[in-house]
């Protein structure tokens, strides 16, 4: 991938940029098989690779600069504002639409937040374009309401301007932290969700609900899940820490049972539009599961890069679960909670490279019961 950012030292994000895309995925291949050797995979997969630009469907922007000339990308190391809108990370639709968001926060005269003399309003410009639909979904992350107003003002010329535009928000972030958002949202369009589409199956995404960022991989992720259960036909699956529900609704299928647990209320609102058939509760993955007295034939876990941690790895542990499909982000947690549930074998693992030009990536593993 050719980007002018990284070869003007404006942006260095992607830290592995100079290394050919191939060279990339065997790095991770071989990192990924070293982690998780002690556990003896029955088989590793092929890597699943991502197309080289163009590829993330989700731009979180740092506001800088001035009310007159905000930027949109980074703050470098100084605090001031590196304007990164041609990312080549973005497809062409949403390179485009940052320019119309760029315009919106000069018409409405919203300060960017500075960090040295933390005054100012924005801090955020969070951009998602949904896949299969290109609905697009905005969010301004703000320090308070001063800017809320103005910013309402123009969400119809934002509109005429991007016309996929659907979902307009602004999230309150008071405290100088860092953190992207804050736990106050206030939506400014009468439309909640915009419309995605992975693979066959159509779901919504809410503002504070949790989308894979590579939709190419993401579809091929949650269309492995669906037929390493699909193999072992299960009458009953848990899906915890659902998110919007990507998973559950890949393992679905009339007749079985779907369970899918996430804590964050708009996702789960918004999962059950997408399907009534399954079962959606909000509550704490760790906390539901530890608390029932049987569980699923079948448990799909994909937790934050955190992990599912020791307490809920021992319960799924001792249960009586005959298959286990767990995604990861972060390789070093999945390694400390499968060494937690010694009761199951990793029958198949495979790397999706969900983040290119980084050193991340997403691992999914089957496991079955000894």
């Amino acid at each position: 991938m050719k980007c002018d950012y990284y070869a003007n030292a404006r942006c260095r994000s992607c830290s592995e940029l100079p290394l050919p895309y191939d060279d990339q995925l065997a790095r991770k291949q071989s990192i990924a098989e070293r982690a998780l050797s002690r556990f003896s995979p029955a088989q590793w997969w092929p890597p699943v690779p991502s197309p080289e630009s163009g590829f993330r469907n989700k731009a979180k922007m740092a506001i800088g600069g001035s009310v007159d000339a905000p930027t949109l990308g980074l703050l470098n190391g100084h605090g001031a504002g590196v304007d990164l809108m041609q990312c080549p990370l973005y497809p062409p639709t949403m390179q485009a639409a940052l320019a119309g968001i760029r315009a919106a926060l000069i018409a409405a005269r919203v300060p960017p937040y500075d960090l040295g003399t933390r005054r100012g309003e924005a801090k955020y410009a969070l951009l998602t374009e949904a896949p299969g639909t290109g609905e697009l979904m905005l969010r301004f992350v703000l320090r308070s309401r001063e800017s809320v107003e103005r910013i309402s003002k123009q969400i119809a010329a934002l509109q005429v301007a991007l016309p996929a535009l659907r979902v307009v928000s602004i999230n309150l972030l008071p405290e100088h932290k860092a953190v992207t958002e804050g736990d106050t949202e206030i939506l400014l369009t009468a439309t909640e969700s915009v419309r995605c589409r992975l693979n066959d199956t159509e779901f919504r995404l809410t503002p504070r609900s949790f989308l894979q960022t590579n939709s190419v991989v993401g579809a091929a992720l949650y269309q492995q899940a669906r037929e390493w259960i699909g193999e072992r036909q299960p009458v009953s699956v848990w899906d915890l820490y659902c998110g919007v529900g990507g998973f559950a609704l890949h393992a679905y299928s009339p007749g079985r049972r779907v369970v899918a647990v996430e804590s964050t209320a708009e996702a789960i609102a918004a999962a059950r539009i997408s399907n009534p058939a399954i079962e959606w509760i909000r509550a704490d993955a760790a906390d539901w599961a530890c608390a029932q007295p049987a569980v699923a034939e079948c448990v799909i876990v994909n937790p934050p890069r955190r992990g599912i941690g020791g307490r809920l790895a021992g319960w799924l542990n001792q249960s009586a679960a005959s298959t286990l499909v767990y995604s990861s982000c972060n390789i070093e947690t999945l390694a400390n909670d499968l060494a937690s549930m010694p009761n199951y074998r990793i029958v198949a693992a495979r790397v999706f490279d969900m983040f290119p030009h980084t050193t991340h990536f997403e691992t999914l593993v089957l496991l079955q019961l000894r």
